[in-house]
């Protein structure tokens, strides 16, 4: 209490005092040291030169901030789903910690209003606020330490902007991250039905690839049309994410096309698989038409 009083007055008598004021309705308290959180806002485009002659921006501090926020929701999650298997817990916290949901809270939070980027940069279909964020979560760390950044991302970040149960439920659309991702990198992504069949009970199974760049890096097989597109979207994201040698492949081809490079992070912000669902799906049964007989072990790759 007479800490938060001195710094109170402290601020009265700063010549500044937009910075404090508009940094304690969003974290609560005020900071010792506002030039890191004034880092925490600083877009790479506006970078500016320190007088030992580095470039700051929020770069560094997003990585802090970022390492933090997967320690700090981990704890929170394990806590609230206690039942709940390792597999559950990943894909949650993934839901939490995914760029769109930290772009939506720095939105709430009206970080949008305090990162400074270029003016020829657009704020559009990026992850600018998602990133300061993180940077500012970053800041907390060095200004206040892990118990502070604790009670913000507890208190101010999820008690107030998310739900841990539904965000929880929330499926994930593969399908749709995927062209996403595919239109921000200026790739074509097409979808194709490779076949349709009947199972033993005469229900229809669909199977559908999933074609980047004349190459198909996801098949995917389902009841329906759309799940089978789901699945094949998966097959091509968990491919995307973790296999570098393809990675690699698509910065190329992306240069080669666009004249961009294509950033490792464009890769991890791609949706995580979601690991229990995966074990919950149920196979497709055995056909009975002369489909090949490659299916089942074309079911049993997605699953693992």
């Amino acid at each position: 209490m007479f800490t938060q009083l001195y710094k109170k007055i402290r601020l009265l008598k700063h010549k500044n005092k937009e910075p404090y004021s508009s940094l304690y309705k969003i974290l609560g308290f005020y900071p010792d040291n506002i030039h890191v959180y004034e880092q925490a806002f600083l877009h790479k485009s506006s970078s500016v030169e320190a007088s030992d002659g580095k470039w700051l921006n929020n770069e560094r501090l997003e990585f802090l901030g970022d390492a933090v926020l997967d320690a700090v929701v981990a704890d929170i999650v394990y806590k609230h789903f206690q039942n709940k298997r390792e597999g559950f817990l990943t894909n949650t916290r993934s839901k939490i910690v995914q760029r769109e949901t930290l772009n939506r809270v720095a939105v709430e939070l009206g970080l949008d209003k305090m990162v400074v980027y270029s003016a020829k940069l657009s704020s559009h279909n990026n992850h600018m606020y998602g990133n300061a964020l993180e940077a500012l979560i970053g800041a907390i760390y060095l200004d206040q330490g892990y118990r502070m950044c604790y009670h913000f991302v507890e208190d101010v970040i999820i008690n107030k902007y998310i739900d841990l149960d539904n965000i929880a439920r929330k499926e994930v659309n593969f399908k749709s991250s995927l062209i996403e991702w595919s239109q921000k990198n200026k790739l074509e992504i097409t979808f194709e039905l490779i076949e349709s069949f009947t199972d033993n009970d005469g229900n229809p199974v669909f199977q559908t690839g999933v074609t980047l760049a004349d190459t198909q890096i996801g098949v995917g097989i389902g009841y329906s049309k759309k799940e089978s597109q789901q699945n094949a979207a998966k097959m091509a994201i968990k491919k995307l994410r973790t296999d570098k040698v393809f990675q690699q492949f698509i910065s190329e081809l992306k240069k080669k096309q666009t004249g961009e490079t294509t950033a490792e992070h464009e890769f991890e912000d791609l949706p995580e698989e979601d690991s229990a669902t995966e074990q919950e799906q149920a196979p497709v049964k055995q056909v009975t038409n002369n489909s090949p007989q490659c299916i089942d072990a074309t079911i049993n790759e997605e699953v693992r």
